[in-house]
């Protein structure tokens, strides 16, 4: 039976370009609402290679009944630090001690094809719509995408990113303050991925990354060591709309005993994707995700992380 709270599938199409793709989620302090950011892919267009992946915005769309569904509000304004069109993809946004902070990866121009510098530029903001330009990372190459940042105990940080000078592995880099990083090395070592995206739940940590093949899924308890699941999220199609096909960059939320995560897939053969939402739940050690089953999206400030925007520390 379908959840009087069941979400739409697929959750977000992009109305501009049809290619909303890494998905983050933070609560607006202000209003309550929810706003998404994602990398919005100029799926529409024919162009030479992959030029319609290069070139793009930083889209943004908010949820006024608690992430069931979402309206386009446009780009993120003020994170050119170079002129002309240049490209923007997978941003991280966090609140911390009066600020939002996004990591947002960073590729000069319009290229129409792979090689490209790739760097992770730093803003603030105390709107979530109107973005400042702090600085480009010093980390470990110059073909770096991808962040995750997530507190340390210490009251310190740690970004996780992908690094593609090192065969696509995951690296680390730990931080005072947001503003100077520290790079570690690799942080997984296993095989090639991407989109790491790191989250607490049920008294673990958990880390979901994309290896093009659907999501592999590690856990640790001190955000160091990490384990590697066996079996992999969303590695098959689904049954709803929009969503038979594998999933791609997923951004988890945990809020209290219940969890989400957010992703997006190609619905068809070509370059259109969306946004979909599914249910975590932990059994026996493993954190699985039943993208079929019906559930009840319900976004909630009481039961969301503080660095995700709500009241209370994770």
């Amino acid at each position: 039976m379908t959840s009087p709270l069941a979400p739409a599938a697929p959750l977000f199409r992009d109305p501009v370009h049809d290619g909303a793709a890494d998905p983050t989620l933070i609560r607006d302090r202000e209003s309550g609402d929810w706003w998404m950011f994602y990398t919005a892919r100029r799926a529409s267009l024919t162009t030479e290679g992959v030029g319609w992946v290069h070139g793009t915005d930083i889209g943004i769309a908010t949820s006024a009944d608690d992430g069931r569904t979402w309206t386009y509000r446009g780009i993120a304004q003020g994170l050119a630090h170079e002129p002309g069109r240049n490209t923007y993809w997978a941003p991280e946004i966090l609140w911390h001690d009066g600020s939002y902070h996004m990591y947002v990866s960073y590729v000069p121009g319009v290229p129409t094809d792979w090689d490209a510098d790739r760097h992770i530029l730093h803003h603030t903001s105390q709107d979530l719509l109107n973005w400042r330009f702090e600085s480009v990372l010093d980390l470990s190459s110059d073909r770096v995408i991808d962040a995750c940042v997530w507190p340390l105990p210490d009251g310190s940080w740690r970004m996780w990113h992908k690094d593609e000078a090192d065969g696509n592995r995951i690296h680390a880099a730990d931080s005072p303050d947001l503003f100077t990083w520290r790079p570690l090395g690799r942080a997984l070592d296993d095989q090639a991925q991407e989109g790491p995206n790191v989250f607490s739940h049920h008294g673990s940590y958990w880390m979901v990354t994309d290896f093009w093949s659907g999501l592999l899924v590690y856990r640790s308890d001190d955000l160091t060591s990490w384990v590697r699941q066996d079996e992999p999220l969303l590695a098959g199609r689904g049954s709803r709309p929009g969503d038979k096909a594998i999933g791609h960059h997923a951004f988890a939320l945990s809020q209290g005993d219940d969890a989400y995560l957010f992703y997006f897939t190609h619905p068809a053969d070509g370059q259109r994707s969306c946004v979909q939402a599914a249910p975590l739940t932990v059994r026996d050690g493993r954190l699985c995700c039943e993208r079929d089953a019906a559930f009840g999206l319900s976004l909630r400030a009481d039961r969301t992380p503080a660095l995700r925007g709500g009241d209370v520390p994770s």
